[in-house]
């Protein structure tokens, strides 16, 4: 009998990655669980890549998706949209950009490339920085301005993409330094290069955590200080959100506002988490910026009747159950319990993070160089013990990615904690 697996292989491209030897086939999920094929069932502190943000097969949002369904599912931006006038307008206020649009695409790739084409049609300039370490999609453009080989298939770019330190604290030549040093640091690096260009850079496109790159982060106020650089030669900044917004982090709704000395970035972009498993992503930026484009332009599948409607639900649950709340204080005492295992484990390097949005690095003890052979194991484990986590990180994915969805109660945190302690402690 031909299994899944090798059906999935006959017709899928080899790099199209699964977790797991004996890959897994998720049938259903309720709460902050999922169902395999062969009844088994797990602890989700993965949620589809950040994108189950609230709860598997939440009500309010699986009953706005089919009444929507149930009246029209597709339209096309050529039409007016209710239900995405309701979620743009909803976004705009949340976003903090003043005088805002917004423009929705399918997906966080899509997001990033639109945003830098608003950038370098703005600015007239094909030149972009970015962050060491960084992850910002699989388009062709969006590849060309990721700095994580890793996700880096070709270096061909239609792009002249410049890398700034300052993404990752816990490793390379400003380590070594206080927060303030590290800051100063990596704007004087940021002010070398840009000495070093030719014509007006477009845009700094920046995680606020860097999420493939394995939950890394810079002190509070780097992008503040960034901004002063950027700002003095007219260079926008654009805000990759699509990890670590709506209330992920627990202290902010948005990534930026840890460094929101800086005030609120030229654009944001998003996806994820605000479908909760329905395909949107968009783009955020001033009506100058973004009305700068002048082609026609239209979306056929971006701002879908359906996915508006479950975005609408899905952020009205989010904000009238306080889940940014609730990242905070269960991301908080989740953070503090694997801080507490891996203080006494040899091949935990570090346990980072914000809310619900944390990494544990892994290392080998004796040489400290990164072990993604022991991520992997623990990743198996995990699973045995009906635990689901994710993998990532610049250095061949030796990190454990822990981001459940935002209703995750202190029990289930708990229960997710000694299921990770038993993998770790068993290498």
């Amino acid at each position: 009998m031909t299994t899944l697996h090798q059906r999935h292989r006959a017709v899928l491209p080899d790099w199209l990655a699964l977790y797991y030897a004996q890959p897994l086939e998720i049938t259903h999920g309720e709460g902050r669980h999922v169902w395999d094929a062969d009844g088994n069932r797990y602890l989700d502190f993965f949620g589809g890549i950040l994108t189950t943000m609230t709860a598997h097969a939440l009500p309010e949002v699986t009953k706005a998706v089919a009444e929507q369904a149930g009246r029209i599912i597709h339209s096309s931006t050529l039409y007016l949209d209710r239900p995405m006038v309701e979620l743009a307008e909803r976004i705009a206020a949340l976003s903090g950009i003043p005088d805002a649009r917004v423009f929705f695409t399918t997906s966080g790739t899509e997001a990033n490339d639109a945003a830098l084409l608003l950038a370098t049609t703005y600015r007239r300039s094909n030149q972009i920085l970015a962050m060491r370490n960084s992850y910002h999609g699989r388009s062709f453009s969006a590849v060309s301005i990721t700095g994580n080989k890793s996700w880096s298939p070709t270096s061909l770019s239609p792009l002249q993409t410049l890398y700034v330190h300052g993404g990752v604290r816990g490793r390379g030549p400003f380590a070594h330094l206080s927060d303030g040093e590290f800051i100063a640091a990596c704007v004087a690096d940021l002010e070398d290069i840009l000495g070093q260009t030719r014509g007006g850079v477009a845009a700094l496109i920046a995680e606020p955590v860097q999420g493939v790159g394995g939950f890394t982060s810079p002190p509070d106020g780097l992008y503040a200080a960034f901004r002063e650089v950027l700002d003095a030669h007219g260079i926008l900044w654009i805000s990759d959100e699509v990890q670590t917004g709506w209330g992920r982090t627990g202290d902010h709704f948005w990534g930026w506002q840890a460094h929101a000395a800086a005030g609120p970035p030229d654009m944001l972009t998003f996806a994820k988490g605000i479908g909760n498993g329905m395909s949107i992503g968009g783009v955020v930026a001033r009506a100058e910026v973004m009305n700068c484009l002048d082609a026609n332009s239209i979306s056929t599948f971006g701002g879908s009747p359906v996915t508006m409607a479950a975005g609408v639900a899905n952020l009205s649950y989010l904000l009238e159950h306080d889940l940014q709340g609730n990242a905070r204080r269960v991301g908080g005492l989740l953070l503090e319990r694997l801080r507490a295992i891996g203080a006494g484990l040899d091949h935990v390097r570090e346990v980072r993070g914000r809310g619900l949005m944390i990494g544990v690095e892994l290392a080998d003890p004796s040489t400290g160089r990164a072990a993604p052979e022991l991520a992997s194991a623990v990743l198996e484990s995990t699973r045995e013990g009906g635990l689901l986590i994710g993998k990532g990180g610049g250095h061949d994915s030796s990190v454990l990615r822990i981001a459940p969805p935002l209703s995750l109660t202190v029990a289930e945190a708990e229960e997710g904690a000694s299921v990770l302690e038993r993998a770790l402690r068993t290498l």
